[in-house]
């Protein structure tokens, strides 16, 4: 009997080491939707919370989120964290992506204080019938966001705009709110999409579809991550001319999650190509470097022919384009004419150089018509002079052939 009760007290034992751990660390599990806020208790914390450290872990990597009390600003999350009263940390919106280990741990003069206070964050992410897509766009482009839970008509439509810690209401019952800075931008479609127009960095964030019916939501959220790709210029435009060296960077925007989770889920790649659509990581004229890979950049020297030219930086989905982002050169102060000669130019000189001679014979004509005008109207009196004396005079000749043929007549 005895040795039946040893057994017990044994798998007792066994049992709370494996419930509690055996080092001692006090473990709990929290279980929470994508999308809900949620509390993470600390079970070993001291008055004050100013010896409180929260520390977040997840494969193989170890963050700090809360230091001697006070929230971390240099971790992706920050803006959705916050210390708790009784220094519980307190997570907002809640993605897939804080799913992990997350422990409490108590320092007292740089001594750690007792042992750890685990918590194990699950997600319930999909299986609570949430309808999620990506969305990919540059930012100057319109964009639709569908409603995949859209009734008809609308008028239960609320689309709902969250980014860190932010939630606003966009639209309301199929009416777009007026009080928000991008209401101007903002349409609903007649299948109850939201579009967006001129999209900028700014509006990268999740959009929620609800239908609320007589008061109460109907099934769940339609959700919409809207990421945003970016080209910018490391040179002024005045600095853009041939021989400079420029860099340009091509920046994928996000918000709720981390780039190495985006990346790792949604399987994404940032490629430079050319006009063509050839790589240009295959081109050594061009030094392409990523920092980080919602991050690229690209490095070249410009050449004349480079004026006009259009480089763009893809980003793509599982191997398959979602959306370019393009750069064009413009050499400022550099008109096309200029660098590209114009045969044109040459037939403006030929028509000038033919016109002149054509004006010259022109006026050489009209100086021979008035000259002999002149000549005309001062000969004219002089010809009809003339013409009175030889009329006279074959008058006169004329008698005296009659008088001679009448003085002959008689004479017979």
């Amino acid at each position: 009997m005895s040795d039946k009760c040893d057994m017990c007290l044994l798998g007792l034992i066994t049992l709370s080491a494996l419930l509690t751990g055996s080092s001692g660390v006090d473990e709990t599990h929290v279980f929470c939707s994508s999308g809900e806020n949620v509390r993470l208790s600390c079970n070993n914390a001291l008055p004050g919370c100013t010896s409180t450290v929260w520390l977040y872990s997840r494969h193989s990597e170890a963050v700090e989120l809360i230091t001697g009390g006070i929230k971390r600003k240099d971790t992706e999350r920050h803006e959705r964290l916050s210390l708790g009263s009784d220094c519980s940390l307190n997570i907002k919106n809640v993605t897939k992506e804080d799913r992990g280990s997350y422990s409490c741990r108590q320092y007292v003069n740089g001594v750690q204080q007792g042992t750890d206070a685990q918590v194990y964050l699950h997600v319930l992410h999909g299986s609570s019938g949430v309808d999620e897509t990506h969305v990919f766009c540059s930012s100057g482009e319109n964009v639709r966001l569908s409603c995949n839970n859209a009734l008809s008509g609308c008028t239960s439509t609320t689309w709902i705009y969250s980014r860190h810690s932010e939630t606003v209401e966009l639209i309301a019952g199929g009416i777009k709110k007026k009080d928000t800075e991008r209401h101007e931008r903002l349409s609903l479609g007649s299948d109850c999409s939201l579009n967006i127009k001129n999209v900028t960095k700014e509006d990268r964030g999740s959009y929620s579809c609800r239908q609320y019916v007589n008061g109460p939501q109907q099934g769940t959220d339609a959700r919409v991550y809207l990421h945003v790709l970016h080209v910018s210029s490391s040179s002024s435009q005045s600095e853009i001319r041939s021989g400079r060296s420029v860099t340009l960077s091509c920046q994928l925007y996000y918000d709720i999650f981390t780039c190495d989770s985006l990346v790792g889920s949604e399987r994404i790649d940032l490629i430079w190509v050319n006009q063509a659509g050839v790589n240009l990581q295959t081109d050594s004229r061009f030094q392409i470097f990523s920092s980080e890979q919602c991050l690229s950049s690209l490095t070249t020297t410009l050449l004349n022919e480079d004026h006009n030219r259009e480089w763009r930086c893809q980003v793509t989905q599982r191997n398959q384009l979602k959306t370019s982002a393009t750069y064009t050169v413009q050499y400022s102060g550099v008109k096309d004419s200029t660098l590209i000669p114009v045969s044109s130019s040459d037939s403006e000189k030929s028509s000038q150089t033919t016109a002149a001679p054509t004006t010259r014979a022109t006026t050489g004509s009209l100086l021979l018509i008035v000259i002999i005008v002149e000549i005309a109207v001062f000969a004219a009196p002089t010809v009809i002079l003339l013409q009175i004396i030889c009329v006279r005079r074959a008058g006169k000749k004329d008698s005296y052939v009659q008088e001679e043929i009448e003085i002959a007549t008689i004479l017979e």
